[in-house]
């Protein structure tokens, strides 16, 4: 017989189009929507058999890690990012202080923080990473004097040796860049009587069924509920690494809550029916907004609130100087509707954190009136009310709040009784401010142009 020549063995154009588009469809039916619900859930187990074994509240490390817990369950959420971790460019990060998790860590004499992670990783650089950096932070904070409790810990079998030292020698820096706020310590120590102290899970570990006291530490347990897939995800039998990610381009508007909600038509709808069954929970869905959308108070102060366009409709706030930012354009001369209300059409999402520069001036000089007008006094303060509102109720808003707070306001969060603008404003005390708002309100999430209209306004007026 024959050998065969080399043209009979080189497949053809065609035949490598076809092979090609195969695995393509091949890979695309395994990250189906259902695939991906299916994961979630058994990720979710895991992070419930976590729960069983440590007897600690579940934290969901978001926008992720709210997929793998049950809202009913849920303890609360934190905000630490990967790309704080990121190997070369590790952060403490000033925006993300994630300080309300102190009062939870004493409470329960620690926390779950749940994430996931992408196909061939162990655990998100959030969990390896910027969760070890916070707690060796806080600890040299708020346990200045005791030096044994300053060490970082990373999980050894992936944080290499020289990776962890260069994280260590910048410790120094990130406490400075904390302290700099001038975050009370003395209050937040009230919540801990224990250093912080990371500890690693993943469906890898073996975990002991039973809740563990630790006499030393609080224990921050970084949870990642995705099991590592080293492989394509065709191998896994369906199974998705970090099902939960990148949900813009898969869940059809699909959220945690909504999903939770209805878990059991979901992952019993055929995969075809699924966009269609989505959208239309969307659409009903009395869930479906803005997760936290209630109105609140940014402390310490007593009077400067933020919510949502939706939520300040049902909940008024009478007399109060109310700036509403809508996200359409209107011009400047309509803005004001009575005397104490604003209604700034700023334009959608970063054209309105843009057109927030020219608009600062505005709002700030009406805010002046306001309260030059309620005559306040220490006594008195409670008689003016300052609320704030965008379609979020996390960007904007918050963008329009920290002008105010670093204008009107004094270092004890009282409003100041000669409402003058401030003049000697610069990034740390803008920065300082800024943290007042992240522990109020860790879900606040001013993005990088809101934050650069507040410098330009704030730094760049006349003195």
């Amino acid at each position: 017989m024959p050998l065969p020549t080399a043209s009979e063995l080189i497949f053809s154009e065609q035949a490598n189009h076809n092979f090609s588009k195969t695995l393509g469809e091949l890979k695309r039916s395994t990250l189906s929507i259902q695939n991906r619900l299916q994961s979630i859930l058994h990720d979710a187990a895991f992070a419930r058999r976590v729960v069983a074994a440590y007897g600690r509240p579940l934290i969901a490390n978001e926008r992720c890690g709210s997929w793998y817990i049950d809202p009913e369950t849920k303890g609360g959420s934190a905000y630490f990012k990967s790309t704080d971790g990121h190997t070369g460019v590790w952060k403490f990060s000033s925006r993300r202080l994630n300080l309300h998790l102190l009062e939870i860590i004493g409470k329960h004499d620690g926390c779950i923080i749940v994430d996931s992670t992408r196909r061939g990783k162990r655990m998100p650089d959030a969990m390896s990473k910027t969760v070890p950096i916070w707690c060796s932070v806080l600890n040299r904070f708020l346990f200045s004097g005791q030096p044994q409790f300053h060490e970082l810990y990373t999980p050894p079998q992936v944080v290499s040796q020289s990776e962890h030292a260069q994280i260590a020698a910048l410790l120094p820096s990130f406490l400075a860049a904390l302290e700099a706020l001038n975050t009370p310590a003395t209050e937040l120590r009230h919540h801990v009587l224990k250093p912080l102290r990371p500890i690693w899970v993943t469906p890898e570990s073996n975990i002991t069924p039973y809740p563990q006291i630790f006499e030393d530490y609080h224990p921050v347990i970084c949870c990642t509920v995705s099991r590592r897939v080293v492989g394509g995800e065709v191998s896994e039998g369906g199974y998705i690494q970090g099902a939960g990610d990148d949900t813009e381009n898969w869940g059809h508007g699909l959220s945690p809550p909504i999903f939770w909600a209805n878990k059991e038509v979901l992952v019993s709808t055929p995969e075809a029916k699924l966009p269609d069954l989505i959208e239309t929970l969307v659409a009903i869905s009395p869930i479906g907004g803005p997760a936290g959308g209630q109105t609140r108070c940014l402390k310490p102060t007593s009077c400067l609130f933020v919510s949502t366009i939706a939520d300040m409709e049902v909940n008024t706030m009478p007399r109060a100087c109310t700036v509403v930012l809508l996200p359409k354009i209107t011009a400047e001369c309509i803005w004001q509707t009575s005397p104490t209300r604003l209604d700034v059409g700023l334009g959608p999402h970063k054209l309105g954190s843009r057109n927030l520069r020219t608009a600062f001036p505005f709002i700030a000089e009406f805010v002046r009136k306001y309260l030059a007008s309620c005559k306040i006094d220490a006594d008195q303060e409670d008689s003016a009310k300052i609320l704030i509102a965008c379609e979020s109720g996390k960007d904007l808003s918050i963008g329009v709040a920290l002008v105010i707070l670093c204008l009107f306001f004094d270092d004890q969060g009282h409003l100041m009784q000669q409402p003058n603008q401030r003049m000697n404003v610069d990034k740390n005390f803008i920065r300082s401010r800024l943290g007042w708002i992240s522990t109020s309100m860790p879900d606040a999430n001013a993005n990088r142009a809101t934050l650069q209209s507040i410098n330009s306004f704030l730094m760049e007026r006349p003195k």
